[in-house]
């Protein structure tokens, strides 16, 4: 999610850089090139590689994640791009935060919209696969269409207006599926929106880590909630399933 450069503009990375340790390190591993009888310059080096690897250590690690969004259209890809930019601006005010107590909590809540954007993903391609399918059904205005001439033709097409009544259920509630996933995803994203705004004021202003409770347990819930809307799209895709995505 966070690039190299929000990353390595971190206050941990800036206390690695001037901390007495890294420098005493840097200065040991001078000395002990020298020890070995390597010219100056060379000694010079090894303690500076000493330091570049105390520095390197600090930096926090990229998170893993398969999103792709190149895989997704519109408005999905929008969706998910929302879910990465807020986590992204999230990491960045987390940098701004002091050490200690405080930035640890805020950390794991990090990892927790991490989480948040990869059930945005998974949603999102779960809400294209629905769509997907949609194309390969008859549109639902010819499905009724042909289901009123089916009806007319009394009991010799009894069978043929079950089936196409069944045929027009299936796309109203596919398509019906799809719009909700639309509209919720839409609405989580909106939710970490909020999320993000409230942990950069808190960054930026609170000293003490109880401060970020309230903002924790709705980053748990909204997350809570990403993870049941994937559960019931993923219950879409079973055969004779009519899962509803209300709660």
């Amino acid at each position: 999610m966070a690039s190299f450069r929000d990353r390595f503009f971190t206050r941990r990375v800036a206390e690695a850089i001037t901390s007495p340790s890294a420098i005493l390190l840097a200065g040991a591993g001078t000395a002990a090139g020298i020890v070995a009888g390597v010219t100056i310059p060379v000694a010079a080096a090894v303690g500076a590689a000493a330091y570049a690897v105390r520095v390197a250590l600090a930096i926090p690690r990229a998170p893993k994640s398969a999103v792709d969004l190149s895989q997704l259209s519109d408005p999905w890809r929008t969706f998910v791009a929302d879910a990465i930019d807020a986590c992204n601006r999230y990491q960045r005010a987390l940098g701004s935060a002091s050490s200690g107590p405080l930035r640890e909590r805020l950390a794991e809540i990090g990892d927790r919209l991490n989480s948040g954007v990869d059930e945005s993903w998974r949603i999102a391609q779960r809400g294209m696969a629905l769509e997907s399918a949609l194309d390969h059904l008859d549109d639902p205005s010819v499905i009724r269409a042909r289901l009123e001439m089916a009806k007319r033709g009394g009991a010799a097409d009894l069978q043929l207006a079950k089936s196409l009544q069944a045929q027009l259920e299936s796309t109203e509630r596919i398509t019906g599926v799809a719009a909700e996933a639309r509209h919720r995803l839409q609405l989580l994203d909106a939710r970490l929106d909020e999320a993000v705004a409230r942990a950069v004021e808190l960054a930026l202003s609170a000293d003490d880590a109880r401060a970020v409770g309230g903002l924790g347990t709705d980053v748990d819930a909204v997350v809570a909630d990403m993870e049941a809307l994937r559960q019931a799209l993923e219950e879409t895709h079973r055969p004779g399933s009519a899962v509803s995505l209300e709660q």
